[in-house]
């Protein structure tokens, strides 16, 4: 063979020994190169961030707040007036500074409350009085028979405007006509005329006076 060209013989195979030597590195570095980029090219999914918790914080307020509901027969059921109403859309509910309220029931019995804070619901159905709160039903007749007048007083008061009920964890003073009454709790339902005092209990009865005479006494 020709000494020149066994030495490009030999020269060619040590090359091909070492391409094969560094060919699956070099692969390798390309197969990396591939994979950095197809990562920094893909975009990233985040799952959704989840729903911040609402605050508590008014959406709206109004001075010289005046509302009024209707029921299904366009009868008032009642008439809320106040000096700032602030309403609150995480609970749905209106605080009213200095409020008082008209509600008449089906019947027509009208009750008056008030205090130097409200909180309604949204249908004005509940109603949370604190600060000087009083809640009073006038004297009226129901079937013949004169019901007194009602009036209770606290620092909170609890009222049902629907179910005419009255509720209270604190102390009130309670007056049905001339009784007076005073309780660490109250739980009244006017409808069914039950009520419930708790805690220190205390009242004062005025008897009623004995009704006169009127029959001709026989001579």
């Amino acid at each position: 063979m020709n000494p020149g060209l066994a030495l490009a013989l030999r020269l060619w195979r040590a090359t091909l020994e070492r391409l094969t030597l560094y060919l699956p590195m070099a692969l390798m570095g390309v197969l990396a190169l591939g994979t950095y980029w197809l990562v920094r090219s893909t975009p990233v999914f985040e799952p959704p961030a989840p729903e911040k918790p609402k605050r508590h914080e008014a959406d709206y307020v109004v001075g010289n707040f005046g509302l009024k509901t209707y029921d299904a027969t366009g009868r008032l059921k009642s008439d809320i007036t106040g000096q700032t109403a602030r309403h609150y859309p995480d609970t749905d509910t209106l605080e009213i500074d200095n409020v008082r309220i008209r509600s008449v029931n089906d019947r027509g019995h009208v009750t008056v409350a008030s205090a130097n804070l409200a909180v309604t619901n949204s249908d004005s159905s509940e109603v949370q009085l604190i600060g000087n709160a009083l809640v009073v039903r006038e004297a009226r007749e129901d079937g013949g028979e004169t019901v007194p007048r009602m009036q209770f007083k606290g620092e909170f008061l609890h009222a049902f405007l629907d179910t005419e009920r009255v509720k209270s964890h604190k102390p009130v003073d309670l007056q049905r006509g001339q009784d007076v009454f005073t309780a660490d709790t109250l739980d009244f339902d006017n409808v069914t005329s039950v009520m419930a005092l708790q805690g220190r209990v205390r009242g004062t009865l005025v008897p009623k006076p004995e009704k006169a005479d009127t029959k001709p006494k026989k001579p």
